[in-house]
């Protein structure tokens, strides 16, 4: 107990001592995420946990070193980017293919045992270079998001700066764990919040913002299906005035609701209700798009774990999962140039915290974006999304120093985000795998 206590002290007093450090990274390249230039030979000044100043590497700036900094960091053979945004992650999930793999977890693991492995999600994010994540439901876990985020704001875990969004809120019966499943006897666990009825959807967006939740979360629709036309369609889960009063009290609170929604019979909806998020999307249609580009919604399209529970789940009787990879490159095509607004999330938590966090981007250029484009959704665009703009997602004068180094140029090979090198969060290096 005691050595704990002397490493908590040692991290929280290398905290305060970084509160006052000046450092100097000499930069190689420089990615601006807001023009998409690549900017060479630059000097990243840093003081405390913020950017100073972000400079040309000439003689001057130079000149400056011995006097203005504490320590300089050579990133001269590195290319480098502000940390990356994850807008859609789950740190207290461990991968969930099946019902089953996800009805484990909540049966077979209490949520202190959750949230002791959520510790090694958190870690992982930051070292994958994700230096800052928005955790769309605990699935269960209760509020123990918000536990996570203290504790990684206060120094006695790493992990990247988080916005939560605590339980999530979806309509009686229409998520699970279902009584129907197991003996209708047993008060078995939920994987959210249910709520019947305005006035309580109401009371459901209040308590979980005062219990600490940054973003509202609704599950808008269930049980989709493919039409013989090759549409998509979906049961909404919410009356009017559920969803509604969701939105309302959300904003009223002036926080911000993310939905969960497949196709059009959840997205009209979560719109309409002022939801800024649509998650997944994967059979939206083009009044979709047009709605979701004229109002400037954001799309989290979490690509990758579509891919990987495809299989899984048509062998347990469920294609729906396929039939959306088949056409989710088109739909993706057609959202692009229909002007809506890709912001990067994976869904992470919901595939193994082992496999790539940065996979999607791969998708993003196969399907239409360039490079650099890319790159933003998880940058600029993403800051945008959590209302962060010019303190995240970008390097200049003011923002956090949330910066990550790879070797190579992302903004020609995607695949190179997946071997982040250095990371940098808050003024303080995580990781340094320099060679």
């Amino acid at each position: 107990m005691r050595k704990i206590i002397l490493t908590s002290l040692i991290f929280l007093a290398a905290l305060q001592l970084n509160a006052q450090k000046t450092i100097a990274i000499k930069c190689g390249k420089v990615f601006d995420s807001r023009t998409g230039n690549v900017l060479t030979n630059q000097i990243i000044w840093i003081k405390g946990n913020r950017v100073d100043a972000v400079t040309a590497m000439d003689a001057a700036s130079l000149a400056q070193l011995p006097t203005r900094v504490n320590e300089v960091i050579d990133l001269s053979d590195y290319f480098v980017l502000p940390g990356l945004i994850d807008c859609h992650t789950h740190v207290l999930l461990q991968g969930d293919i099946t019902s089953e793999d996800y009805d484990v977890q909540l049966l077979k693991e209490s949520v202190a045992y959750r949230t002791i492995r959520a510790t090694n999600s958190c870690k992982t994010a930051l070292l994958n270079g994700f230096t800052t994540i928005r955790d769309l439901g605990t699935e269960g876990a209760g509020y123990a998001d918000v536990d996570l985020k203290k504790a990684i704001n206060k120094g006695e875990i790493i992990g990247p700066r988080m916005f939560v969004s605590t339980l999530a809120i979806n309509t009686t019966g229409h998520y699970p764990i279902k009584k129907s499943d197991y003996n209708w006897e047993l008060n078995m666990p939920k994987g959210l919040q249910e709520i019947t009825g305005a006035d309580e959807a109401r009371k459901a967006a209040r308590q979980q913002i005062e219990y600490g939740a940054d973003w509202i979360k609704v599950y808008a629709d269930r049980s989709y299906y493919k039409t013989p036309e090759g549409n998509y369609r979906g049961l909404p889960n919410f009356t009017a005035e559920e969803i509604n009063a969701i939105g309302d009290e959300t904003i009223r609170s002036r926080k911000k609701m993310a939905a969960h929604a497949m196709t059009r019979d959840g997205i009209i909806a979560a719109i309409n209700a002022g939801a800024a998020t649509i998650e997944h999307g994967s059979g939206m249609d083009e009044e979709c798009m047009k709605l979701m580009a004229d109002k400037k919604i954001f799309w989290c399209p979490t690509v990758f774990v579509g891919e990987y529970v495809a299989e899984g789940r048509a062998k347990a009787g469920s294609i729906i999962n396929y039939q959306f990879t088949q056409t989710f490159p088109a739909i993706f095509k057609k959202a692009l140039a229909a002007g809506v607004k890709v912001a990067y999330g994976t869904d992470i938590g919901g595939y193994d915290w082992h496999l790539p966090q940065a996979k999607d981007f791969e998708y993003f250029v196969q399907w239409g974006m360039n490079g650099t484009q890319a790159i933003q959704t998880a940058t600029i665009t993403a800051a945008q999304l959590l209302g962060q703009e010019n303190v995240l997602g970008e390097l200049k004068m003011g923002a956090f120093a949330d910066i990550i180094a790879v070797k190579g140029d992302p903004t020609k090979d995607v695949k190179l985000l997946q071997q982040v090198n250095w990371v940098m969060k808050d003024g303080i290096v995580y990781k340094s795998d320099k060679n």
